[in-house]
């Protein structure tokens, strides 16, 4: 099995990515820098992250360089806060400050209480960050703090708002606040420059798994060392939850059709860095040193690893792994072969997804062990195949797991194995035909014990779909899942701002979800259509998953939704063969839907 965490071992390629964010960093004429580091979840943002700080570390000895986590320290710490307080923490570990030096470092320290005291006393009547951020503390002043604490809060007594009053003037000077903010970033440059660092590089991590004002917080203390000697920063983030967080703040503002948040971003970040979705010749590659880290010695291995970045930088488009495993005597051909079939599959069903590769190998490993502790033997090959059904075919891969029971399994799969297509289904599927002729051909085989330990339930396999989705496609499939009124039509909004592949990933959980259920209800139809008319890319997606459901589920109410929605995508031929095939049991459903379609007309 393999660590489910970020590596400094390279197997995906991405060294032009890592030198593209350390030529900028070091690069003086550039700096200060903001970049971003943009790419899906699991897609090796923090991988990058380290390996970045790592040659950065050993190509300047003077460099310093920091992690910041702003999402540990949500509900403990504001995260403004907390990242000027690891930036000066940075700065001052295990160095030999001048004491001009350890004067500014209590300055700025000041500047960070003043700030904390500032947001606690403003907290209690209004978010001073609402309307320009850092910059509003320019013009603070006793009056309006006391002002906006006696309209905010209902029924305070006279002598508690007297004494607040009193602590705020004690405490906190906001003339001197204002002078400490306008010095920061002199104070900041001049401690860079005392302190001997060559430059300071934050690293931002897991951003985009933080709260809006969490992600707002962190990006107004940025924007305080934009200007500030030789800084850079890099956000590692999926950019749409960046640009949510930003326009959830600007919501109001007019014009937003222009979308704010990207406007936000660009000015913010000036050099974006997207990190690929993997294609099926690199997820090949990526399982292949999966597989030969762990069979081959580690002094093999890391002269294999040497041997295969050397092939990337001649002609990354033509690397022959079998030749470089030949070159150092190595045989282990088998193990490209596998990976091969593997990513031939997992390609389209995993997304080009480095992590949900490695915990589909992780979960495949996890299995055969749990399996010869029941004394029983699986093949790898065939628990692979039998996987990769449950996980891009859910629900046939019940129905099979069913039929392995009562034994009428094998000839359904022997007919997929020997003809084109789903015969059974009386429907095309190009994925399952692929699965179907992908070695080794198992309708001969006894199934019933790989059913056995892959029987994810439906739940399970929601939660495995909900894991590879970014926060804001999880947020919308929470709201669908809830099927509140006025809430579904800001899911179908939301859904307009998420990638296809998020998208189908929200259908398809949703799917999963409802049909664990006897019935299907009619309003969850109507969801399901909904949001599969957001986009064109979509429709198709719909009509996978509707044709999902068994026709005992439906009820004779669904049918507008139904027809209504082949309509508006031109899908009726498709429609047409759902009811032919699956629903045709349902007398009253495929009746109500054909007299429904031919209304529509």
């Amino acid at each position: 099995m393999w660590r489910d965490s970020e590596t400094e071992l390279d197997f995906l390629d991405y060294g032009y990515l890592i030198n593209s964010v350390t030529d900028i960093v070091q690069n003086d004429d550039l700096l200060p820098a903001c970049i971003g580091l943009y790419g899906d979840w699991g897609s090796g943002k923090s991988s990058v992250i380290h390996m970045s700080k790592s040659l950065l570390e050993n190509n300047d000895k003077d460099i310093k360089c920091m992690i910041f986590n702003g999402w540990l320290f949500e509900n403990y710490e504001d995260a403004k806060s907390a990242l000027l307080g690891d930036i000066l923490d940075a700065i001052t570990d295990k160095r030999e400050l001048s004491e001009r030096a350890k004067s500014l470092v209590k300055v700025l320290w000041n500047s960070i209480d003043k700030l904390k005291l500032a947001k606690r006393v403003v907290g209690a009547g209004a978010d001073f960050m609402l309307t320009g951020g850092m910059a509003t503390l320019t013009s603070l002043t006793v009056r309006n703090v006391m002002s906006a604490v006696s309209n905010n809060v209902d029924n305070i007594d006279n002598d508690i708002l007297n004494k607040i009053q009193q602590n705020v003037k004690d405490e906190l000077n906001f003339t001197e606040l204002r002078e400490n903010i306008r010095s920061f970033q002199k104070n900041f440059a001049n401690i860079l420059e005392e302190s001997k660092i060559s430059r300071l590089v934050v690293f931002v991590d897991e951003l985009d798994r933080c709260r809006p004002d969490t992600i707002l917080d962190t990006l107004e203390a940025i924007k305080l060392f934009l200007f500030t000697g030789k800084t850079a920063f890099v956000i590692g983030a999926d950019e749409r939850q960046i640009e949510y967080a930003v326009k959830s703040k600007f919501k109001d503002i007019p014009g937003q059709e222009i979308s704010i948040g990207k406007e936000y971003m660009e000015k913010l970040i000036q050099y974006p860095i997207r990190i690929p979705r993997l294609d099926t010749l690199e997820v090949s590659r990526y399982i292949s040193c999966l597989f030969l880290q762990k069979k081959l010695l580690k002094d093999d291995f890391r002269k294999f690893l040497e041997a295969f970045h050397t092939a990337q930088k001649d002609d990354f488009t033509n690397v022959d792994l079998n030749k470089i495993l030949a070159n150092l005597n190595l045989n282990e051909s088998e193990s490209i072969i596998s990976a091969m079939q593997l990513a031939e599959l997992m390609t389209q069903a995993l997304n080009g997804n480095p992590r949900q590769y490695k915990r589909f190998l992780n979960m495949l490993d996890l299995r055969i062990q749990q399996a010869k502790y029941k004394g029983k033997e699986l093949n790898k090959k065939i628990l692979t195949k039998i996987m990769m059904l449950e996980y891009y075919r859910p629900i046939q891969f019940k129905k099979y797991a069913e039929l392995s029971k009562t034994g009428d399994l094998k000839e359904t799969l022997k007919e997929g194995e020997e003809n084109e297509g789903d015969t059974q289904e009386g429907i095309e599927d190009e994925w399952l035909l692929r699965w179907y002729k992908t070695e080794p051909h198992i309708a001969n085989e006894d199934l019933r014990l790989y059913f056995y330990f892959s029987r994810t339930s439906l739940e399970e396999r929601v939660s495995i779909l909900k894991a590879t989705m970014s926060v804001s496609a999880q947020r919308v499939f929470d709201i669908v899942i809830s099927e509140g009124g006025e809430s579904i039509t800001k899911a179908e909004e939301e859904m307009r701002n998420l990638s296809i592949d998020d998208g189908k990933a929200v259908i398809e959980a949703f799917v999963n979800r409802i049909v664990s259920s006897e019935k299907v209800k009619i309003e969850q139809v109507k969801i399901l259509t909904g949001l599969s008319l957001t986009k064109k890319e979509l429709y198709e997606e719909g009509m996978s998953q509707l044709k999902l459901i068994s026709a005992s589920q439906l009820t004779a109410g669904a049918a507008p939704y139904i027809a209504e929605f082949a309509k508006q995508t031109h899908m009726e031929e498709e429609l047409e063969k759902i009811m032919s095939n699956q629903w045709k049991d349902n007398i009253i459903l495929v009746k109500t839907i054909r007299n429904s379609l031919r209304k529509e007309r």
